[in-house]
Protein backbone atom coordinates (compact mmCIF):
# COMPACT_ATOMS: atom_id res chain seq x y z
CA UNK A 1 0.00 0.00 0.00
CA UNK A 2 1.41 3.92 -0.84
CA UNK A 3 2.22 5.75 1.82
CA UNK A 4 0.67 8.99 0.64
CA UNK A 5 1.39 12.72 1.65
CA UNK A 6 -0.87 14.71 4.44
CA UNK A 7 -1.16 17.86 5.47
CA UNK A 8 -0.17 18.45 9.21
CA UNK A 9 -3.12 20.74 11.17
CA UNK A 10 -3.28 22.27 14.36
CA UNK A 11 -5.28 21.17 17.45
CA UNK A 12 -8.13 23.31 15.92
CA UNK A 13 -8.01 21.61 12.52
CA UNK A 14 -6.17 24.21 11.04
CA UNK A 15 -3.92 23.68 8.17
CA UNK A 16 -0.29 24.83 9.19
CA UNK A 17 1.50 24.43 5.59
CA UNK A 18 3.31 21.38 6.18
CA UNK A 19 2.60 17.82 4.91
CA UNK A 20 4.08 14.13 5.64
CA UNK A 21 3.71 11.11 4.84
CA UNK A 22 0.95 9.36 6.48
CA UNK A 23 3.86 6.63 8.45
CA UNK A 24 4.95 9.45 9.77
CA UNK A 25 2.05 11.28 10.63
CA UNK A 26 0.53 8.19 12.50
CA UNK A 27 4.29 7.93 13.75
CA UNK A 28 4.46 11.19 15.65
CA UNK A 29 0.90 11.87 16.32
CA UNK A 30 0.47 14.61 14.80
CA UNK A 31 -3.06 15.77 13.87
CA UNK A 32 -4.89 15.69 10.45
CA UNK A 33 -7.78 15.78 8.68
CA UNK A 34 -9.90 12.51 7.61
CA UNK A 35 -13.56 12.29 5.51
CA UNK A 36 -16.31 10.01 6.63
CA UNK A 37 -19.06 9.63 4.71
CA UNK A 38 -22.23 7.58 5.81
CA UNK A 39 -24.54 6.33 3.47
CA UNK A 40 -28.24 5.55 4.06
CA UNK A 41 -31.09 4.51 2.12
CA UNK A 42 -34.92 6.29 1.81
CA UNK A 43 -36.45 2.88 3.46
CA UNK A 44 -33.95 3.69 6.47
CA UNK A 45 -30.98 1.48 6.16
CA UNK A 46 -27.37 2.57 6.56
CA UNK A 47 -24.40 1.27 4.75
CA UNK A 48 -21.76 -0.28 6.78
CA UNK A 49 -18.63 -0.75 5.79
CA UNK A 50 -16.37 -3.90 7.42
CA UNK A 51 -12.19 -2.78 7.45
CA UNK A 52 -10.12 -5.61 6.01
CA UNK A 53 -8.32 -8.16 7.81
CA UNK A 54 -5.36 -6.12 6.39
CA UNK A 55 -5.73 -3.00 8.17
CA UNK A 56 -3.02 -2.15 10.81
CA UNK A 57 -6.13 -0.58 12.65
CA UNK A 58 -9.22 -1.94 14.05
CA UNK A 59 -9.12 -4.82 11.23
CA UNK A 60 -12.64 -6.55 10.51
CA UNK A 61 -14.54 -3.85 12.25
CA UNK A 62 -17.72 -3.22 11.15
CA UNK A 63 -17.72 0.88 11.03
CA UNK A 64 -17.93 4.23 8.66
CA UNK A 65 -19.54 3.49 4.91
CA UNK A 66 -16.45 4.90 3.46
CA UNK A 67 -13.91 6.72 5.03
CA UNK A 68 -10.40 8.10 4.08
CA UNK A 69 -7.64 10.54 4.68
CA UNK A 70 -7.28 13.94 2.67
CA UNK A 71 -4.56 13.86 0.24
CA UNK A 72 -1.59 16.81 0.52
CA UNK A 73 -3.18 19.70 -1.06
CA UNK A 74 -7.04 17.81 -1.82
CA UNK A 75 -10.19 19.41 -0.74
CA UNK A 76 -12.06 17.31 1.83
CA UNK A 77 -14.76 17.13 -0.69
CA UNK A 78 -12.62 15.90 -3.30
CA UNK A 79 -10.83 13.37 -0.95
CA UNK A 80 -15.05 11.93 -0.10
CA UNK A 81 -15.65 11.94 -3.79
CA UNK A 82 -12.34 10.21 -4.45
CA UNK A 83 -12.65 7.54 -1.46
CA UNK A 84 -16.00 6.69 -2.23
CA UNK A 85 -14.84 5.80 -5.76
CA UNK A 86 -11.78 3.84 -4.51
CA UNK A 87 -13.63 2.04 -1.15
CA UNK A 88 -17.00 0.95 -2.90
CA UNK A 89 -16.49 1.66 -6.61
CA UNK A 90 -19.47 4.68 -6.65
CA UNK A 91 -19.05 7.95 -8.75
CA UNK A 92 -20.90 10.56 -6.85
CA UNK A 93 -21.11 14.82 -6.95
CA UNK A 94 -19.96 17.44 -4.20
CA UNK A 95 -23.67 17.78 -4.32
CA UNK A 96 -24.70 14.72 -2.77
CA UNK A 97 -23.01 15.40 0.59
CA UNK A 98 -24.40 16.57 3.13
CA UNK A 99 -21.92 17.90 5.96
CA UNK A 100 -23.06 16.40 9.38
CA UNK A 101 -19.83 18.16 11.28
CA UNK A 102 -16.32 17.79 12.23
CA UNK A 103 -15.57 15.54 15.31
CA UNK A 104 -11.91 15.22 16.93
CA UNK A 105 -10.68 11.49 17.51
CA UNK A 106 -7.54 11.01 18.62
CA UNK A 107 -6.32 7.73 19.66
CA UNK A 108 -3.37 5.60 20.31
CA UNK A 109 -3.12 1.97 19.10
CA UNK A 110 -1.21 -1.08 20.46
CA UNK A 111 0.17 -1.02 16.73
CA UNK A 112 2.35 1.85 17.73
CA UNK A 113 0.08 3.70 15.75
CA UNK A 114 -1.26 7.31 17.07
CA UNK A 115 -4.21 8.73 15.29
CA UNK A 116 -5.28 12.50 16.36
CA UNK A 117 -8.05 13.08 13.49
CA UNK A 118 -10.41 15.61 12.85
CA UNK A 119 -13.20 14.02 10.95
CA UNK A 120 -15.43 15.69 8.66
CA UNK A 121 -18.33 13.89 8.54
CA UNK A 122 -21.03 14.20 5.60
CA UNK A 123 -23.94 11.81 5.08
CA UNK A 124 -25.13 11.01 1.13
CA UNK A 125 -27.82 8.19 0.30
CA UNK A 126 -27.55 5.43 -1.29
CA UNK A 127 -29.11 5.17 -4.46
CA UNK A 128 -27.76 2.14 -5.81
CA UNK A 129 -28.54 -1.31 -4.97
CA UNK A 130 -26.01 -2.99 -2.53
CA UNK A 131 -24.82 -5.57 -4.53
CA UNK A 132 -23.50 -3.00 -7.01
CA UNK A 133 -21.07 -1.54 -5.07
CA UNK A 134 -17.36 -3.17 -5.23
CA UNK A 135 -15.54 -3.43 -2.17
CA UNK A 136 -11.88 -2.35 -2.66
CA UNK A 137 -9.73 -5.55 -1.31
CA UNK A 138 -7.06 -3.65 1.08
CA UNK A 139 -9.38 -1.32 2.58
CA UNK A 140 -12.57 -3.43 2.94
CA UNK A 141 -13.51 -6.90 3.70
CA UNK A 142 -17.91 -6.78 3.36
CA UNK A 143 -20.37 -4.08 2.98
CA UNK A 144 -23.88 -4.33 4.57
CA UNK A 145 -26.87 -2.40 5.08
CA UNK A 146 -28.68 -2.59 8.64
CA UNK A 147 -31.89 -0.86 10.06
CA UNK A 148 -31.91 2.62 12.05
CA UNK A 149 -33.52 0.52 14.84
CA UNK A 150 -29.97 -2.07 14.59
CA UNK A 151 -27.76 0.92 14.24
CA UNK A 152 -29.08 2.09 17.45
CA UNK A 153 -28.88 -1.58 18.93
CA UNK A 154 -25.34 -1.54 17.80
CA UNK A 155 -24.67 1.97 19.75
CA UNK A 156 -26.13 0.66 22.78
CA UNK A 157 -24.45 -2.45 22.65
CA UNK A 158 -20.60 -0.31 21.72
CA UNK A 159 -17.70 -2.12 22.80
CA UNK A 160 -19.00 -5.81 23.01
CA UNK A 161 -19.98 -6.61 19.38
CA UNK A 162 -17.10 -6.04 17.22
CA UNK A 163 -19.47 -2.40 15.99
CA UNK A 164 -18.02 0.93 16.34
CA UNK A 165 -14.72 2.31 18.23
CA UNK A 166 -16.42 2.19 21.95
CA UNK A 167 -14.50 6.12 22.67
CA UNK A 168 -16.71 7.35 19.41
CA UNK A 169 -20.33 6.75 21.15
CA UNK A 170 -21.61 10.10 20.79
CA UNK A 171 -20.54 10.62 17.21
CA UNK A 172 -22.52 7.44 15.86
CA UNK A 173 -25.34 8.93 18.30
CA UNK A 174 -25.21 12.19 15.97
CA UNK A 175 -24.52 10.55 12.67
CA UNK A 176 -27.99 8.23 13.14
CA UNK A 177 -29.97 11.25 14.44
CA UNK A 178 -29.04 13.06 11.39
CA UNK A 179 -30.05 9.93 9.05
CA UNK A 180 -33.00 9.94 10.82
CA UNK A 181 -33.52 13.97 10.10
CA UNK A 182 -32.97 13.52 6.72
CA UNK A 183 -35.66 10.30 6.34
CA UNK A 184 -37.85 11.77 7.99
Amino acid sequence: MMDEYIDIVDDNGIPTGLSELKSVIHQKGYFHNTVHIWFYTKNGEILLSQRSAKKRICPLMWDVSVAGHIDAGESIEQAALRETKEEIGLNITESDLHKIGFFKCFQSYDTGITDNEFHHTYICELKQPLKSLIPQEEEVEALKLVSLDEFQYLIDHIGINNHFVPSNKGYYEVVLESVENTIN
